[in-house]
């Protein structure tokens, strides 16, 4: 099996390198704004500025910083050798800013009535990370 494969023969999966600072500042409790306008390749900051958008009931605010964070991360995934598919696993920690904005995204999509990015989202996050699609939206009810 060659190095660059998975175990199903597709894409390796991908790894953002670490970017400590913002996730830091974030658990020492500095404000997702602040953390984003000093680091505002962070998805991560994106990420939860879009949360706290969509608890106050403000979804089009947090479509927009979803959108921002998902690109960010979009950006980053290309710069780590990621071709548009693959894994992108949950379990490494930088990945986690990238899979959280794609989820608000879809969140938020599907709050605005943008059903079509709503799914297509949720198909990419399932995809890209099945278990962060389970933390992040829960287990899938049993048929």
């Amino acid at each position: 099996m060659a190095i660059h494969e998975n175990l199903l023969g597709g894409p390796p999966p991908t790894h953002l390198p670490d970017d400590p600072e913002p996730r830091e500042a974030l658990a020492a409790g500095k404000e997702p704004a602040e953390v984003a306008a000093r680091y505002p390749a962070s998805s991560l900051a994106w990420s939860r500025l879009a949360d706290q958008a969509f608890a106050a009931g403000r979804a089009v605010e947090s479509y927009a910083y979803a959108r921002t964070g998902y690109h960010r991360g979009l950006d980053a995934l290309r710069r780590s050798g990621w071709r548009g598919q693959g894994p992108v696993p949950w379990e490494h920690e930088p990945n986690q800013g990238f899979l959280r904005a794609l989820y608000a995204l879809a969140r938020a999509a599907q709050a605005i009535g943008e059903t079509e990015e709503y799914e297509r989202c949720t198909t990419f996050l399932r995809d890209s990370s099945p278990t962060a699609a389970e933390v992040l939206t829960g287990p899938r009810p049993s048929a």
